[in-house]
């Protein structure tokens, strides 16, 4: 039997259960008033929105690899074209594009022209700090940790702050060898 072509994101995302976005809006908006409240600080919501988002990854790339078709990806480029296409698209219906790689090819910028979790979204003054989707940046983290790859992913544009985009800039830190728990020859 001939493996199953990979899905593109728009076939990933017709065929996937979904929630009302109204109501996926404005839960993670309650969700993230609810941390300022009882965090105070702006910057301890932040590192909390990165570790939910952490946990978030490391369980949906499980969801993403079944239900996607995606073959292992031979490099970190191939990996960041996947999440960008298929990944965004499957899980918020939005696509996004790569940009800025560096020399080396283990640093890229991830831009998304349209976010659906700052519909209905202003920031007040005194929130001026919060990296309002930083949930996102530790979904990115936990996933590709879970595939062997140790990133560091941090926010560079955020029109909420006044820019023209929404940009995360995904560093890979190292590429983990895969352990097995035992091994075949003894």
């Amino acid at each position: 039997m001939a493996p199953l072509a990979p899905k593109t994101g728009d076939a990933v995302f017709a065929s996937v259960d979904r929630v009302n976005a109204e109501l996926f809006t404005l839960t993670y908006g309650a969700m993230v008033r609810q941390l300022l409240t009882d965090l105070e600080e702006v910057d301890e919501v932040n590192k909390q929105l990165d570790q939910m988002g952490y946990n978030i990854g490391v369980r949906l790339v499980d969801e993403f690899l079944a239900k996607s078709n995606v073959s292992r990806c031979v490099d970190f480029k191939e990996t960041a074209d996947v999440i960008a296409k298929v990944g965004f698209k499957m899980f918020l219906g939005v696509t996004a594009s790569i940009t800025s790689w560096d020399a080396e090819g283990t640093s890229f910028s991830l831009v998304l022209e349209d976010n659906p979790l700052v519909d209905f979204v202003e920031l007040p003054d005194t929130c001026q700090g919060l990296h309002y989707c930083n949930i996102l940046s530790g979904v990115l983290r936990g996933a590709l940790e879970m595939v062997s790859m140790k990133t560091e992913v941090t926010w560079v544009r955020d029109m909420l702050h006044g820019d023209d985009a929404y940009e995360l800039r995904v560093k890979l830190l190292k590429q983990v060898p895969e352990e097995y728990p035992y091994k075949d020859d003894e």
